[in-house]
C-alpha cells in the first residue's frame, strides 16, 4: 500500500522548498503534480512544479470524471485554476508513495478521495514576519513584481488556514520551518519511520 504525503501551509511557509527537498532526500517518493492555469513563475518548469495548462484541458478532465478537487482564485491577473487530477500517477493500492503540495481544502478532498489512512499531512509554519519577508523577496525576483498579489495571498491565508479549519481537518502536527535543514530532517524521519 502507498501513502500520499501532503505538504501545505500559508504562503511563503516554505512549501516548494520542502516539497522539492523531500523528493531529493527520499527518492522513493514520487511527485503528485497538480494542474494550474496560472502562468509559470521565473525558474519554474512545465511538469515539475505544476502541469501548466488552460481552462479547456481542465474542463476536459472534468468531463472525464478525473478531477479530484479544483480551486479557482480571483487574482489581480484574473482567475487562476488549480486542480488535482486522477491521471494515474498515484494509487493507494500501488507500491509507490507520493508527495504533493496544496491547500488545506485540497488536502481534505484528497483524504476523502483516497482515504484518510493514505493521505498524511505535512503542515508547515513560520512566523508571519518571516513569511512576508520571503514572499516579498520572491516577488521581487519576478519580471513584473506585484506586491498587491502578495498582500492578497497573505491576508487570504488567515482565513484559509484558521485554527478552526486546521482542527476540523485533523491537523495535529506542525513542522516549524524557520530552519529549513532542521525542518527537513524532522519531516524525513517521520516519512521514513511511518508505520
Amino acid at each position: 500500500m502507498a501513502n500520499l504525503w501532503y505538504v501545505m501551509g500559508k504562503s511563503a511557509a516554505g512549501k516548494d522548498h520542502v516539497y522539492q527537498e523531500l523528493q531529493k532526500r527520499i527518492p522513493s517518493l514520487k511527485p503528485l503534480i497538480t494542474y494550474t492555469t496560472r502562468p509559470l513563475r521565473l525558474g519554474e518548469q512545465q511538469g515539475r512544479e505544476y502541469h501548466f495548462t488552460d481552462e479547456a484541458q481542465i474542463s476536459a478532465f472534468e468531463k472525464e470524471g478525473k478531477v479530484i478537487e479544483k480551486r479557482v482564485y480571483q487574482t489581480l491577473h484574473g482567475p487562476w485554476t488549480y486542480a488535482t487530477v486522477d491521471d494515474g500517477s498515484f494509487s493507494p493500492e500501488g507500491e509507490v508513495s507520493a508527495v504533493a503540495i496544496g491547500t488545506l481544502e485540497s488536502f481534505e478532498k484528497l483524504k476523502n478521495y483516497y482515504g484518510a489512512d493514505h493521505v498524511i499531512p505535512i503542515y508547515l509554519e513560520a512566523t508571519d514576519r518571516e513569511r512576508l519577508r520571503r514572499a516579498i523577496h520572491r516577488e521581487d525576483d519576478q519580471e513584473k513584481p506585484n506586491m498587491s498579489e502578495v498582500c492578497r495571498r497573505y491576508l487570504a491565508d488567515e482565513q484559509d488556514f484558521s485554527e478552526e479549519k486546521l482542527k476540523a481537518a485533523g491537523i495535529t502536527k506542525r513542522y516549524w520551518n524557520m530552519d529549513l535543514e532542521r525542518c527537513l530532517e524532522e519531516i524525513a524521519a517521520d516519512v521514513v519511520n511511518y508505520a
